[in-house]
């Protein structure tokens, strides 16, 4: 490898990495966010906030891939112009031609890692992460009832679990309290058992105990009972997918499914790796500037046609997905005609350059 390819590719590479960096740790605190807003309500048990955020962090890499390669580009090239290198590169005939190859050892990379991404990891990551929180809202263990120890629930009950069965949905010497308008409820049991209806509406039930109910101030307003069983809600669970939804579908099974919104998730997943090259070939001649010139403007107008990028694909599969847009048609509308056109101001670019270098 030349020493200007080497040169050139490691001033790509460290670009590239500062920003992933950057909009990883961004990134990283909104999912964080989510997925805790989510375990205070119950949702998730809090066992799986690890996974959790690992998994939906494949989710998320090719949509943040592809904007991190972009800034990266342009903040490399902004230095080189910034630093007058650009004008001596070009001076001595190296133009975007010659650039092409440590480009592209970038480039091809990150491309086709974000294809790998939305195409098989991500829905993998869908996938397994529906699996773990659907086995974990099925067992107590894992939601975080521990046996000899009093747990908060987030709809601010107490309950205290003297033993616990291995799977985690038998129970022995249960203490619960509740408070609602104004009211104690406080239950004991001997044993007890959690039990689903539906998709979403877990239960708890207890067997053999007692229950005494009153006022939360001062009052005689009391109510004991003796049960054999009684029965109250716990905090809903996430949403469970059906396992013919085409968002936890593999990539292969999708091809064969004449389904409106299957079709709309194949060209969604086929999509960020196609924008992200046409991105990558606009950073050249977006990033031209003269040395004294601010890069900055340069660098967010790549980031509002990013946005401008990725919102035109959400809304197009939408669209697709609502059969608005022949399936036929599918993303191709955006993504071919932004390839063309980053390949063209690439192109532009170097005839550009090579023009003033022979008028000179």
């Amino acid at each position: 490898m030349a020493k200007l390819d080497r040169y050139l590719f490691r001033e790509f590479t460290q670009s590239f990495l500062a920003t992933l960096i950057v909009l990883l740790v961004v990134s990283l605190g909104g999912v964080m966010a989510d997925l805790l807003g989510n375990i205070a309500d119950g949702r998730i048990p809090a066992g799986l906030l690890i996974s959790q955020l690992g998994l939906q962090l494949l989710n998320y890499l090719p949509v943040i891939l592809p904007l991190a390669l972009m800034l990266g580009l342009l903040l490399s090239f902004a230095r080189l112009y910034r630093d007058s290198e650009m004008p001596v590169l070009t001076g001595i005939g190296v133009g975007p031609g010659r650039m092409l190859k440590p480009f592209l050892m970038l480039v091809v990379p990150v491309v086709g890692l974000i294809g790998a991404l939305s195409l098989w990891l991500g829905p993998w990551a869908d996938r397994t992460s529906e699996r773990m929180i659907e086995h974990a809202n099925r067992s107590l263990v894992v939601a975080g009832l521990d046996a000899g120890k009093f747990t908060m629930l987030p709809n601010g009950s107490v309950i205290y679990i003297g033993g616990i069965s291995a799977d985690g949905t038998k129970l022995q010497r249960v203490f619960v309290q509740r408070q609602e308008d104004n009211r104690l409820d406080v239950v004991t049991a001997r044993s007890g058992e959690m039990f689903f209806e539906g998709h979403r509406d877990r239960y708890m039930r207890l067997n053999q105990g007692f229950r005494v109910e009153g006022p939360l101030e001062v009052g005689r307003d009391y109510n004991l009972m003796r049960f054999d069983s009684n029965e109250f809600a716990l905090p809903d669970r996430a949403d469970v997918r059906a396992e013919t939804d085409p968002e936890l579908l593999p990539t292969l099974a999708l091809l064969g499914d004449k389904r409106a919104d299957a079709n709309a998730q194949l060209h969604y997943r086929l999509t960020p790796p196609l924008l992200a090259l046409a991105f990558a070939l606009i950073a050249l001649p977006l990033a031209r500037s003269s040395p004294r010139q601010a890069r900055y403007g340069r660098i967010m107008l790549g980031f509002l046609a990013y946005l401008v990028g990725m919102n035109l694909m959400y809304i197009g599969t939408q669209a697709l997905s609502d059969g608005k847009v022949p399936g036929m048609l599918g993303l191709w509308w955006l993504t071919l005609p932004l390839l063309a056109f980053g390949l063209w101001t690439y192109l532009r670019d170097g005839h550009m350059a090579r023009s003033r270098t022979k008028a000179s």
